[in-house]
């Protein structure tokens, strides 16, 4: 697996001469012309208009890839609860663009939607786990295997009291309309919910680092609002030394049992101090330890750093999640605050263990950035994805069973079977691994997955495979067998379900506006009858 940033586009070679120089040898020519009687043309010059330079920054990842069971029938990885790519693909795809394939992560695509998981009963136990197994829609020789992890709801009013600092990037690339001006009205969406228990700062960083609100009561609600709207962009970005004073402000106002956490809003374009990943990374690991988690919100387009976002996230036990709309500022601020803000299990990891008697091949869709390595699952000190309270996660593997024909590795020569029927009725054996807040030993969950796969799949299953399928789809179609825009907008659509607030129909839209920009090879028929 490889992990590296996209390198940006190289700078413009440098004029080959000052204008001046290339002036006087125009009118040079010109003369000479003259002289010689040669006829002479008149070329109109239309003013040359700036380009802009998109800079995005997006981290390679090579998509997971089919293991054999006899050779590697562990697969471990650790959950993860981000939804930016989809909204920041989503963004891309209503101005017209398709995306690079490096925005596209599917484990972000699919756990943008709420799949209807059972809570647990009680919190003994932080979350519920679901699993279902159906044939595969692109390919019935083929099955998907869901995992659904389901954690305990807490009704906003029931959060413990937070203490909150906003890291807002005020630097000049910030000053665009779905940049600053977004992020400000996102932040006032929250306001409004805050209490008299909760006490938030707003730290600001452009050049250097200040204070644009120190630690203030949630309920002085006009207090906060002004200091937002006092919010301004200008200079460069110094956010390593803006990550620094928010959490020295976090960590001064620590809520003992609260939410203590970082909210950093930004283009993630750090321009100026630490800009190595590698040193901001371990800045954000060392605070962590204090206690203090990490959320980045990302905004803005032509110079957005998505690789530096999610990076520093990920490094700070928090969610990374793209505003394209007030309406996301809001779903993911005020409608999903608890799952935002609360943390009711950390380090969670996931291993699987496939039976090679039922399974001959498996691959996980997405979470590349969290795959780990099989030993790091009894390893405590090994760090992992973290779930907010009422957060659902979901994970897909693709399976060949044994028997099937759609095998896409070949089988070694000198590997002899095992006929192990000990446990023939069981596809796969499931290990979760997870850590209370407070906790540093982790707590194990144990269930086997039975190889019976359902006559039908589930609507969730149906709708998880359509978003499954279009993430490979925007990557290049590579393990779909041929699945095209139409047949996951059919599938989709045929499982919408219950779809209160019109995401998964957003969903269907979005897969019809990557249809119409995409290029089509042409029909065989049509392209017959036009040779005639």
């Amino acid at each position: 697996m490889t992990d590296r940033l996209s390198a940006p586009p190289a700078p413009p070679a440098p004029p080959s001469a000052p204008a001046f120089a290339r002036e006087a040898r125009s009118l040079g020519a010109l003369k000479a012309m003259q002289v010689a009687g040669a006829p002479m043309r008149i070329a109109s010059f239309a003013p040359v208009l700036p380009v802009a330079v998109n800079t995005e920054h997006y981290t390679h990842r090579d998509s997971n890839p089919v293991q054999l069971a006899s050779e590697q029938p562990v697969s471990t990885f650790g959950l993860d609860v981000d939804t930016g790519s989809y909204t920041n693909v989503r963004r891309m795809l209503d101005a017209g663009q398709l995306p690079p394939a490096d925005a596209v992560r599917a484990e972000e695509f699919i756990n943008y939607f709420d799949y209807g998981y059972t809570p647990p009963q009680d919190r003994s136990q932080p979350f519920s786990v679901t699993t279902e197994l159906a044939p595969a829609p692109w390919n019935p020789q083929r099955q998907l295997l869901l995992i659904g992890v389901q954690g305990y709801r807490v009704p906003a009013s029931a959060i413990p009291a937070a203490n909150l600092v906003f890291l807002v990037d005020t630097s000049g690339s910030m000053n665009e309309p779905d940049k600053l001006p977004l992020l400000k009205a996102s932040l006032k969406q929250l306001v409004t919910k805050l209490r008299r228990q909760d006490r938030v700062a707003i730290v600001t960083y452009a050049g250097s680092a200040g204070v644009a609100l120190a630690s203030t009561p949630g309920d002085r609600h006009a207090t906060i609002d002004a200091a937002i709207d006092r919010l301004g962009a200008y200079g460069s970005t110094n956010g390593a030394a803006g990550i620094d004073l928010a959490y020295a402000e976090a960590e001064q106002g620590f809520i003992k049992g609260g939410v203590n956490r970082v909210i950093l809003a930004t283009d993630g374009d750090f321009n100026v101090g630490t800009v190595s990943e590698e040193a901001l990374k371990t800045t954000i690991e060392d605070h962590r330890k204090s206690g203090v988690a990490l959320t980045t919100l990302g905004f803005g387009q032509g110079n957005y750093n998505d690789a530096m976002a999610v990076m520093l996230a990920d490094a700070g036990n928090g969610s990374h999640h793209y505003i394209d709309s007030l309406a996301e500022g809001r779903r993911v601020l005020v409608d999903e605050m608890s799952a935002t803000l609360l943390t009711i299990a950390k380090d969670v990891k996931v291993q699987v263990e496939f039976n090679p008697a039922q399974v001959k091949e498996y691959r996980l869709i997405g979470y590349e950035k969290r795959v780990l390595r099989r030993e790091d699952f009894n390893n405590d000190a090994v760090d992992s994805g973290d779930i907010g309270a009422g957060a659902n996660v979901t994970a897909l593997y693709e399976i060949t069973p044994a028997g099937s024909d759609a095998a896409r590795v070949d089988p070694l020569r000198y590997t002899t079977p095992k006929n192990d029927d000990s446990h023939h009725g069981e596809l796969a054996f499931l290990r979760l691994r997870y850590k209370l807040p407070g906790h540093d030993r982790s707590s194990l969950i144990e269930r086997p997955i039975a190889a019976q796969p359902a006559h039908g799949a589930s609507a969730r299953l149906r709708f998880a495979a359509a978003v499954a399928a279009f993430a490979d789809r925007l990557r290049g179609g590579r393990y779909t067998d041929g699945y095209d825009y139409a047949h996951i907008a059919e599938l989709a659509r045929g499982a919408r379900g219950d779809d209160p607030d019109g995401y998964r129909a957003g969903f269907v839209q979005l897969v019809s506006l990557a249809d119409g920009l995409s290029t089509h090879a042409p029909d065989v028929a049509d392209d017959a009858t036009a040779q005639r």
